[in-house]
């Protein structure tokens, strides 16, 4: 019987010396110990504040296009222009396509298209809005420009431009509004990949 309780206490002071196996539990981690904070869900959603941003820039593009429409259809004739400063003038020119005077013989198609590009820069915020805070600027301008230009065209046919460079085709505000805001969007994706990612501590696994 001495021998094999021998052998039985010789294993177990071997099985004692062997080092244990540590579970790796990481500051911030799940409900369940685990799953690491960088694994977890994070919802991008637009919140009401950024639907609110999103309105109130949208409602001031489409208020300054069309205050500024009506004032040069109230007050110069059809091809009349008002020297400004340098190669800019005022001209009261009619549109049918879209800004710069392209696709002028689509009115329909442009109309579709508009708001077919309208309804997806509002589903795209309502899921990301909150990805960036530029968001309800850039997509305030771009979409507040594209609706006064769209309510031209249902209403009327056609919209009014009057910044005219001469060297140019002549474009409203609501046109400046659309490029400005893709510009503010184009900086943005520029400066989000030149951003530094942070250090990863000694040992830590790549995030995926």
């Amino acid at each position: 019987m001495g021998f094999p309780v021998h052998r039985l206490q010789a294993k177990s002071r071997g099985r004692v010396n062997e080092p244990l196996r540590q579970l790796e539990v990481r500051v911030g981690s799940a409900t369940d110990a685990l799953t690491p904070v960088s694994h977890a869900t994070r919802s991008f959603a637009a919140t009401s504040m950024q639907w609110l941003s999103l309105a109130a820039i949208a409602l001031a593009a489409v208020v300054a296009d069309q205050v500024t429409k009506h004032v040069v259809a109230a007050n110069l004739a059809l091809g009349e222009a008002i020297h400004v400063v340098g190669p800019l003038s005022i001209r009261h020119v009619q549109n049918s396509g879209i800004a710069f005077g392209l696709f002028a013989n689509a009115t329909a198609a442009v109309i579709a298209l508009t708001a077919i590009a309208i309804g997806w820069m509002l589903v795209y915020f309502a899921r990301s809005g909150a990805r960036h805070p530029v968001l309800p600027v850039a997509l305030g301008l771009v979409i507040g420009g594209s609706l006064s230009n769209l309510a031209d065209r249902v209403r009327l046919g056609h919209v009014t431009d009057f910044l005219d460079f001469r060297y140019w085709p002549a474009f409203n505000l609501a046109d400046s509004f659309i490029v400005i805001g893709v510009a503010i969007l184009l900086l943005a994706l520029l400066g989000a990949e030149r951003e530094p990612r942070p250090a990863r501590p000694n040992g830590a696994p790549p995030k995926r």
